[in-house]
């Protein structure tokens, strides 16, 4: 669905809420029930085909730039300071990351192989949300990945599992979205009026941790519901519309290059 499709939606959505003079006119008929709980625990859960492996990426390619010392952070074990195989990735919007790939993966013919990999399916992901990622950090382990600090964080073990899920790109989003949105928009005034004015947080997690979730929670139905309604199901494009019309709002008003998305 393009833009002003959404756009209708939520109008009419608002327009229905807001109720009619045919609703005005007969009493008997209820007022529409909007959703006062999340509907979700997360929202990388929603539904596994908003990005898929058959997505376009802007991933142009991967130069090996031998071992050199660098801090990282790993689940397992907190900050380290370590001698990571790395890689220079590039993308077609002129973007590009540095791979930092933890040398338990013993060489780098084996460390290039999921180093291109995760750089690829990162390329998937719009210009707006790898804007601010510098660098990347892959372990081993299954571990949750991460977001923030210019970074994102990558556990292959848990990877596996979200590849295993087809969450592996809607993950990545969400992480992605702390690292290039949260710093301007997860306290911003608009942004919190758009809370206060939503019928609900679109998850437990968002609801849970207000003002360092909700911006990253909120991104993954956003992107649903105004570039890939075609994929999801009238009901969860519905709950998404009913849900955060406010969010919606202010995400489409910020006019983020989103580039490759078509």
């Amino acid at each position: 669905m393009i833009r002003s499709s959404v756009s209708l939606a939520l109008a009419l959505l608002m327009f229905t809420a807001l109720g009619c003079s045919e609703a005005e006119s007969n009493p008997t008929q209820s007022a529409p029930t909007l959703p006062t709980l999340p509907p979700f625990s997360g929202t990388i859960f929603i539904d596994p085909d908003i990005i898929t492996s058959a997505d376009p990426s802007t991933y142009a390619g991967l130069v090996p730039a031998g071992q050199d010392t660098r801090v990282m952070f790993d689940r397992r074990a907190a900050w380290i300071t370590t001698d990571p195989f790395l890689f220079d990735a590039t993308y077609d919007d002129g973007l590009t990351i540095e791979v930092q790939v933890n040398p338990e993966f013993g060489s780098s013919a084996a460390s290039q192989v999921v180093a291109e990999f995760y750089a690829e399916v990162i390329g998937r992901l719009p210009t707006a949300l790898r804007i601010e990622v510098e660098t990347v950090w892959i372990h081993k382990g299954i571990q949750p990945f991460g977001g923030g600090n210019n970074n994102l964080l990558i556990h292959v073990g848990q990877g596996d599992s979200y590849i295993a899920g087809g969450i592996l790109e809607e993950t990545l989003m969400h992480e992605s979205v702390h690292t290039s949105l949260d710093a301007a928009h997860a306290t911003a005034a608009r942004w919190m009026a758009a809370q206060d004015a939503d019928p609900a947080f679109i998850s437990t997690y968002a609801r849970d941790f207000p003002f360092r979730e909700d911006v990253a929670e909120s991104f993954v139905p956003y992107f649903a519901a105004e570039y890939r309604s075609d994929r999801i199901s009238e009901s969860l494009l519905a709950t998404i519309l009913e849900t955060i019309p406010n969010r919606i709002d202010y995400f489409s008003g910020l006019g983020l290059d989103m580039f490759p998305i078509n």
